[in-house]
Parts: C-alpha cells; sequence; structure tokens
C-alpha cells in the first residue's frame, strides 16, 4: 500500500486459537468457529485471531511494528505448521538486516516473541540483527514485575525469557515520553489500558494519517463493542482511548490496521444506518 512518501505491507502468520491461559496453537482457516473474536461459548475459553505485524519504509528506514510470535525461526522451513515473521518478509523481499527499528506494541508473547531467536548453539539471537527495539519504559518495568511476582495473567501475557538477552546487550530504546517521534511522519503514542505501557502507532502522509492499533482495538469486531475486559490492565483507560482515537478517524478519514484480524486486515471507517461502525476499503 502507498501512503504519500511511505510503503506499507500487513504481514500475516496465519490463524491461531489462544486460551485464557495463554496456550497458542496455529489452526487452519476451516477450523475457524464463526465467532468474533472473543471467547467461544465451548467447553474451553478460547479465541480465535490473526497475528498481523506491520512493516513501513520510506526507502531509506525500514520499521517493522510487532513481530508476531517467531515460531520455527529455521529459515524457509517446509513444516507447515511453523509462524515465521522472516519468511514473511521473504514473501515481500524484505530482508531481516534491513530493518532499522522495531517497535513493539507492549510485551505480550504473541506481539514480541517474533524479536528473536536460537540458533544452531541454543544462543539467543535477534531476529533483526541490526535494529533498535522500541519499547516504553513502564512497559517493561511492568512486565519485569509481573515476572518477579509470578502473577497469573489472562491470554498471551508476558515471556521475558529470550528478550531478556535484548535489553542486556544494548538492543531496545526505553521511551518515556507520550508521544514519541521515530521519524517525520511516523509517532509512538502511549495509550495504555492494555498493558501500561501499550502503545499504538500514527503514520501521517501530510494530508491524513493511518494508525497502527495493536492491542487497543485487536480486530475489525472491536469497533463497536468492548470486548477486551477480562484482559487489560485498565478498562476504563482502553475504552476511553478507543472511542476518542475512533472518532478522530473516522472524522478524518484514517486507515486503521488490526493486528489480531482474521480476514479484514485494514480498512477505513464508515457508519451504517444504526450509525455502528463498518470497515470500507474506500
Amino acid at each position: 500500500m502507498k501512503f504519500g512518501r511511505f510503503h506499507i505491507e500487513q504481514l500475516s502468520e496465519g490463524f491461531f486459537e489462544i486460551s485464557r491461559n495463554g496456550a497458542i496453537e496455529k489452526i487452519h482457516p476451516s477450523q475457524r468457529e464463526e465467532h468474533t473474536g472473543t471467547p467461544s461459548p465451548g467447553k474451553r475459553a478460547t479465541s480465535v485471531i490473526g497475528i498481523d505485524p506491520l512493516y513501513v519504509t520510506d526507502g531509506d528506514t525500514h520499521i517493522l511494528m510487532d513481530t508476531g510470535l517467531g515460531w520455527g525461526l529455521d529459515h524457509a522451513s517446509d513444516y507447515s505448521r511453523n509462524s515465521n515473521v522472516r519468511t514473511n518478509l521473504d514473501i515481500f523481499g524484505i530482508d531481516t538486516e534491513k530493518i532499522n527499528f522495531v517497535v513493539l506494541s507492549h510485551l505480550h508473547y504473541d506481539h514480541a516473541a517474533g524479536s528473536t531467536w536460537l540458533n544452531p548453539s541454543l544462543e539467543t539471537t535477534p531476529t533483526f540483527p541490526n535494529a533498535v527495539y522500541l519499547v516504553r519504559r513502564l512497559e517493561w518495568e511492568y512486565a519485569l514485575q509481573t515476572q518477579i511476582e509470578g502473577r497469573s495473567q489472562n491470554g498471551a501475557g508476558y515471556r521475558l525469557d529470550e528478550f531478556y538477552r535484548l535489553m542486556a546487550s544494548g538492543r531496545i530504546q526505553l521511551i518515556d515520553e507520550e508521544s514519541f517521534t521515530l521519524l517525520p511522519g511516523i509517532d509512538l503514542l502511549q495509550t495504555g489500558g492494555h498493558t501500561p505501557g501499550h502503545q499504538i502507532v500514527r503514520i501521517n502522509n501530510g494530508h491524513r494519517d493511518a494508525w497502527y492499533l495493536g492491542d487497543l482495538v485487536p480486530t475489525e469486531y472491536h469497533l463497536n463493542h468492548y470486548a477486551m475486559k477480562q484482559m487489560d490492565y485498565d478498562p476504563v483507560q482502553s475504552k476511553k482511548f478507543k472511542t476518542l482515537l475512533l472518532r478522530e478517524a473516522f472524522k478524518n478519514g484514517s486507515h486503521l490496521f488490526f493486528y489480531h484480524a482474521l480476514y479484514r486486515k485494514s480498512g477505513k471507517l464508515q457508519k451504517d444506518r444504526n450509525r455502528r461502525y463498518v470497515l470500507t476499503e474506500k
């Protein structure tokens, strides 16, 4: 997708079933239940989600927003159940060594696990060897605290074992400002809510905004109802920021990108006859 001076590609790792205890299993699209991404009423409390990182470049700087699950980082594996951000990027002819920045909306496993992989010597290795990884300081400190205290978490939660190496090697840039300009036209905004240090990304082409929403609005099904109450750290903050952002996005004709979408992964907002948001490509 061409967006002003930026080129944007939405990656896809496929469909996954995620349970409340954090177990994640890749599934075939035909296995998907017909529900809206909220916990299903069956015998297990699960959701079916997509995993859809975002790649953005202006030709000089290459940015990845969230890194997926990172399973099967044996590059170009024939293993049909692998999920691999590197293979995803290969589809668009993008070398992981060219990525300059990795923006992590937050550090939950389903968004950050693809940041590293284990090499044949079982050493933690950055998936993007020349990139700076950008994380909110508040997010890092909270993630550490939950690990130290052994807190239980709904959904994917934090699994930082491999991430510690990135921090120890100085690959992480911790952000303190509520609004941080990565480069002209790309701003990182702290929303909180889902986690204390959750952030989203605004991309401006000089005339219009595009938004990468992380888990603030995970899918199009979350546009008109709030189904994240049991998953969010601060439900009030999440709902408030989501309401204000969608109102602005509708007014300004902004393009929205969803990380956990199954089919409709991006689009603009319109309203139907009942004044509910609907997604359109126009």
